[in-house]
């Protein structure tokens, strides 16, 4: 495609997407209204109490960049710094009460309450007021000085922009910094646009983006570069226009980081609308799935269990914990990993998914013991296994080392969790909540299998379809 087309069909997809990704007057007035009225009453449930305290909305509806069809709000409760974090649980209260009984307390550097309200889904979180950065007692007092910075240097069409690179972000999956995606949250989006100018510009430079990257919009460190790559250990750096002391950029994985950057470019090499609304998946039926099962050779395994009791960001971090768990374990047992990740409805039903080259090993295996120069070792080694049960063959010398072949424990890696998450796992790090479900509901499935529970549940259908392809719905 020649340059000029090509820039004439980006043109129209940005008309487009912001068409669909702005909300209607009447959508802002409702969602205004709404969040604006729920601030008011809260903030006089708070004074009514005794707690003096102002609810303010704060995020992308209080900065209005949010995308049309958003139901989230930020509900700040800002306390002064007279007060102690001991004042928290008396202003959740007065939240619980306001809310009623769709809410759930949890916990970051300290509680806060998700609750559900009319359809939306509100964050409400307690902080202390500030002027500057200096001051937070905790990262979340920074957020009012976020709004303010951002409601202060984005004018409508810079809004426009970043609703632009917010729904590209989105529609290849790498948009949000919640644990679970690991990506890139609306004020860094915001940020990379005012460095930028454009959502165009941005991608341009996304694209070209080599090794570690350093964005200072406010110039904090001109001349001091150096200093930048000592105090942030990150791939990806966005200094905070308000405390240059964080990094924007830190929830960022590098996963995602580097599915942005070859998003970009292909975007801007074959621009389409896909890349910010891609095609729903078309799940695969019975009869695919176990053909799609079948022709890897692989062996894939599930270990499914239920219900964790946790809010998402908790739970996604105790599932990726669990999931390296249990990778290590795996890998020490000498199985090959090919892929393996994590899946959650955040309701009832978990999955940590490992596919690996087989599922039985070899009856025996080769062990190198020491190099011969090591005396001590080597009578070690000799003491342990010259007449052990387990030894198959040796101990003789190769190559300047011991050597044995001995007998696997575990050949099935069906046997192999089956025994060490018996406990839920406890004993190879398996994260607590993961390990209290898995002690009560454990299930392992193995290939086609999983086809009851892909039948019983269209998201995880969605998912494996997903896992199967192997590639993301952008790339065509």
């Amino acid at each position: 495609m020649r340059t000029r087309n090509k820039d004439r069909v980006i043109k129209e997809i940005c008309k487009e997407v912001l068409r669909e990704a702005t909300p209607s007057k009447q959508e802002k007035e409702k969602v205004l209204h709404f969040s604006g009225g729920l601030a008011k009453k809260l903030t006089e449930e708070l004074q009514r109490s005794g707690i003096e305290a102002e609810a303010q909305v704060q995020g992308s509806i209080a900065k209005d960049t949010w995308l049309a069809g958003e139901k989230d709000v930020d509900m700040f409760i800002l306390l002064p710094k007279t007060y102690t974090r001991e004042i928290f649980p008396k202003v959740l209260d007065v939240v619980k009460a306001l809310v009623g009984e769709k809410w759930m307390e949890a916990y970051a550097e300290h509680p806060y309450i998700e609750a559900k309200v009319e359809g939306y889904k509100i964050d409400f979180v307690p902080c202390f007021k500030i002027e500057r950065a200096e001051e937070a007692i905790s990262s979340v007092d920074r957020t009012p000085l976020h709004t303010s910075y951002v409601k202060r240097n984005l004018d409508q069409g810079t809004k426009n922009e970043v609703r632009l690179l917010k729904q590209f972000m989105r529609g290849i999956d790498v948009y949000g910094a919640e644990i679970r995606v690991g990506g890139f949250s609306g004020y860094l989006c915001e940020l990379l646009t005012l460095h930028y100018r454009s959502f165009y510009e941005t991608l341009r430079s996304i694209a070209d983006w080599r090794g570690r990257r350093i964005i200072d919009h406010k110039g904090y460190y001109k001349g001091r570069e150096s200093e930048v790559k000592k105090i942030f250990e990150e791939m990806l750096v966005v200094v905070d226009p308000v405390d240059k002391g964080r990094n924007v950029a830190a929830a960022v994985r590098k996963e995602r980081l580097d599915e942005l950057i070859v998003a970009a470019r292909e975007f801007l090499k074959s621009p389409h609308l896909r890349f910010f609304y891609p095609e729903e998946v078309e799940v695969f039926d019975a009869e695919r799935l176990v053909q799609a099962i079948t022709t890897r050779g692989s062996t894939i395994v599930f270990v499914k269990f239920g219900r964790v009791k946790a809010v998402p960001d908790i739970l996604w971090g105790q599932l990726y914990k669990s999931q390296r768990s249990l990778r290590k374990m795996l890998q020490q047992h000498d199985f090959n990993i090919l892929r393996d990740c994590a899946w959650s409805d955040e309701e009832d039903l978990n999955v940590l998914l490992f596919e690996v080259e087989r599922r039985l090993l070899p009856p025996i295996k080769k062990h190198l013991g020491p190099p011969i120069e090591k005396r001590v070792e080597c009578e070690r080694f000799l003491r342990k296994h010259l007449k052990a049960a387990h030894t198959i063959s040796g101990p003789r010398v190769e190559e300047g080392r011991w050597v044995v072949e001995i007998q696997r424990k575990y050949r099935d890696i069906v046997d192999l969790l089956s025994v060490k998450l018996k406990d839920g796992g406890r004993r190879i790090g398996v994260a607590d909540l993961i390990s209290q479900a898995i002690t009560n509901t454990l299930e392992i499935l193995v290939n086609d299998k999983v086809l009851g529970l892909y039948s019983a549940s269209p998201e995880f259908a969605k998912f494996l379809t997903e896992y199967l392809e192997g590639k993301p719905r952008w790339l065509r």
